[in-house]
């Protein structure tokens, strides 16, 4: 269930979620600084979470709980889920929006590189993990394959074309944070709000 802003301009929205496995409820501003108050219950994710709200300037609180004691999957992807849902509802028409954005991180060995598109169209490619990245519990609980299907959870349901690419890496944990941090950076400059750009930015007239 998304709930609309109550300021018509503002980049807002809250959405909560619940089912038999999981209980949701997020809230986001895009045009904040970085404030977080997140608590899945799974601590890596926190982390993942904070890194993202901190390097997009996205204001973020999530409370999430989940059947954990089975498998951190649910609650990883229906967060992601609802987190693609209220980034998409607090775009809003993606007036103004510049649309586009590259990033560029490193963390120590690790370098990704990220690239978004507020398209309309939900799409991702996400490649150059390491081989076993996909099996390495990270922090004991956070399984290495749960990045890329967090990413697709948020791609589609934001309806955002993505491109993730990790350049290099060793250190598991290095890769996955670095993998959201170029992710955050890439979306902070696509949401962005660009004085030059009258209306929406594409040749159709909507995205």
């Amino acid at each position: 269930m998304s709930t609309p802003a109550t300021d018509p301009g503002a980049r807002v929205a809250h959405v909560r979620r619940e089912t038999s496995e999981s209980s949701i409820d997020l809230s986001l501003n895009l045009d904040g600084s970085g404030v977080i108050d997140v608590d899945t219950s799974v601590p890596f994710f926190d982390h993942l979470l904070t890194a993202f709200a901190k390097h997009s300037l996205t204001d973020l609180t999530v409370r999430a709980r989940g059947d954990v004691e089975i498998d951190v999957h649910h609650t990883v992807e229906d967060v992601g889920i609802v987190l693609g849902q209220a980034i998409r509802s607090a775009l809003g028409d993606k007036s103004g929006i510049s649309r586009y954005g590259d990033a560029l991180v490193p963390l120590d060995e690790a370098l990704v590189q990220a690239v978004v598109d507020i398209s309309g169209r939900p799409y991702l490619v996400h490649r150059g993990e390491p081989d076993g990245f996909e099996f390495h519990l990270i922090g004991g609980h956070f399984t290495g394959s749960m990045v890329r299907h967090l990413f697709e959870a948020i791609a589609y349901n934001a309806a955002l074309t993505v491109h993730v690419t990790v350049v290099g890496g060793r250190d598991p944990h290095h890769i996955a944070e670095a993998e959201f941090k170029a992710f955050a950076r890439a979306f902070r400059q696509a949401k962005a709000l660009d004085p030059l750009v009258t209306g929406v930015p594409s040749t159709k007239g909507a995205l």
